[in-house]
């Protein structure tokens, strides 16, 4: 007997470069009944995207990161390319002006706490889309 997508655990795409701040939050997504695939960079996550797309719900990453991109431009293509997938974007030092944070994408400052990461993934998974 199959299960229906519903009820399946959401899926994360989580974009950090530090390994240790990746993997705090991933277990914290996972603990919090998220699935989470992991990318150390935007080009990591992109060919991720491109294989997975269907799966992933929400893109939770990291504005500073080396590579070609930031987490801003990646957020940005990800709302172009695979505009279901929901954006929450995070940095300890630039804080985003909200016209930069493409629709549908919120801003959370770290240090954030597990429930705060999680609240906010709920919510906007919650929250009515155009």
């Amino acid at each position: 007997m199959g299960q229906d997508a519903s009820s399946e655990p959401p899926v994360v795409l989580l974009v950090e470069d530090e390994p240790l701040v990746r993997m705090t939050a991933a277990d914290e997504l996972e603990e919090a009944g998220f699935q989470v695939l992991e990318a150390a960079n935007a080009d990591v996550a992109l060919a991720v995207l491109e294989a997975r797309s269907d799966e992933v719900q929400v893109l939770f990453t990291d504005v500073d990161m080396p590579g070609s991109m930031d987490g801003m431009a990646l957020a940005e293509q990800v709302y172009r390319r695979w505009p279901h997938v929901l954006l929450l974007i995070s940095s300890g030092y630039a804080r985003p002006h909200p016209d930069e944070i493409p629709d549908h994408g919120q801003f959370i400052p770290k240090p954030y706490g597990a429930a705060t990461l999680t609240r906010h993934i709920h919510e906007m998974m919650h929250m009515p889309r155009p």
